[in-house]
């Protein structure tokens, strides 16, 4: 198959019974194979078992690199979308508390379209692009939802050579189909819309 970001070369990467891994020779990325993709009602089901109190410290300790971040960079003067906020959108039920104004989208639980069809200050994705079907597309339409000098705040784990993909744990998440490296994102800002992109243990930041 050709690489669902890139549309680069892909290469066999990790096998085991029930799933099949494959490696971008272009941007590094790691892939699950498209017939080992779960239905959408599976993967719903799947969603609903996350634990998304918006009043849980500890999902709130989870989401606190971006939202520390955003309220460093902008001001209640800004919009901001939370873009695959699940069932609980802690990340702007945190910053609506502060005064901010926050959008939300969800595919399952916020199918609202409505909000795509306007820009924003800066776009929340927490761990939300390894499950992306389509990253080169909605990576795309983010970009272009983003006001100039806008900010695209995500978080997810980066694979590198160091991971010991047998046992990482992120892999066994079965609606994970895309891992990210420091290359594949560097190729997402270069070809995408983006001008920088920085990379943090916590978070990666994108800029318009």
């Amino acid at each position: 198959m050709n690489c669902i970001l890139c549309e680069g070369s892909t290469k066999e990467f990790w096998k085991s019974k029930n799933r099949e891994f494959v490696e971008c020779t272009n941007c590094g990325g790691i892939q699950l194979l498209p017939q080992y993709y779960i239905s959408k009602k599976a993967e719903e089901e799947r969603y609903l078992t996350h634990n998304n109190d918006v009043e849980d410290r500890g999902y709130q300790d989870f989401v606190s690199p971006i939202t520390s971040r955003i309220l460093k960079d902008f001001s209640t003067k800004h919009s901001g979308l939370d873009y695959g906020c699940g069932t609980g959108p802690v990340a702007a039920n945190i910053l609506e508390k502060q005064g901010y104004y926050i959008a939300l989208f969800d595919p399952f639980f916020y199918p609202n379209t409505k909000v795509l069809n306007t820009t924003y200050d800066f776009i929340i994705c927490c761990e939300v692009m390894e499950h992306l079907y389509e990253p080169k597309r909605e990576f795309s339409e983010l970009a272009a939802r983003l006001n100039p000098n806008g900010k695209l705040y995500c978080k997810t784990s980066i694979y590198s050579k160091e991971t010991d993909f047998d046992n990482w744990y992120y892999k066994n998440d079965r609606t994970h189909v895309f891992f990210y490296t420091a290359k594949s994102l560097k190729w997402i800002k270069n070809n995408l819309g983006f001008k920088t992109l920085k990379i943090e243990p916590k978070l990666i930041l994108f800029s318009k």
